[in-house]
C-alpha cells in the first residue's frame, strides 16, 4: 500500500464498516508511518494513472526480532469483488509475512460475520473469546481469534 491508495481504502471502509467507525485516511497513514505490512489489490495501470483499489489488508508487527507478534488490523474488499477469492488472496499474503517472522496472528471479527469467521477458521484461526461491545458505535460483539505461529518445521510439512 502506498499513500496514493489511502483515499480509496478509506472509501471502501465507509461502505463495509459504516456502522462501526470505519478507518479514516489518517488511520491508514498512521499505520503506514508505524511500518505495518499493508497491501492493496488494484485493477488498472500505475503508469497510466488509472489504478483502482479493489481490496486491502493490513498486518501490524510488534515485538523484537525473534519474538514477533502480529495482528490483522484490517481487511476489506469492494462489495462487487467479494466472493472472487480476492479477500482470501490478501489474507494469504499477510499470513505469509507472519510466517516469515514465525509470529502468531491475532484479530477481532464481528460475531455475526459468518463469512469472515469461516475464512479465518479455514486459515487456521481459532476463537479465544468474545469482546462485548467491541465495535462502536453499533455495540456489536467481536470474537478474538488467534492463528499460531508457523515455524520452519511446520512450513516444510505444508502447514
Amino acid at each position: 500500500m502506498r499513500r496514493r491508495h489511502v483515499r480509496e481504502c478509506a472509501e471502501i471502509e465507509k461502505v463495509l464498516f459504516a456502522g462501526d467507525s470505519p478507518w479514516p485516511p489518517a488511520a491508514f497513514h498512521s499505520e503506514l508511518d508505524l511500518g505495518g505490512y499493508y497491501l492493496v489489490a488494484v485493477d488498472g495501470s500505475v503508469s497510466g494513472g488509472d489504478e483502482h483499489v479493489l481490496g486491502y489488508a493490513g498486518l501490524a508487527v510488534m515485538g523484537k526480532r525473534g519474538d514477533h507478534e502480529t495482528s490483522l488490523h484490517t481487511i476489506g474488499v469492494r462489495p462487487e469483488h467479494q466472493g472472487t477469492g480476492l479477500g482470501q488472496a490478501l489474507l494469504r499474503a499477510v499470513l505469509a509475512r507472519a510466517d516469515e517472522l514465525a509470529a502468531p496472528v491475532f484479530l477481532e471479527v464481528r460475531t455475526d460475520n459468518d463469512s469472515a469467521i469461516g475464512l479465518y477458521e479455514k486459515h487456521g484461526f481459532r476463537r479465544l473469546g468474545v469482546r462485548k461491545g467491541y465495535y462502536q458505535p453499533s455495540g456489536a460483539d467481536a470474537y478474538t481469534m488467534r492463528r499460531d505461529a508457523i515455524t520452519g518445521e511446520r512450513q516444510e510439512d505444508g502447514r
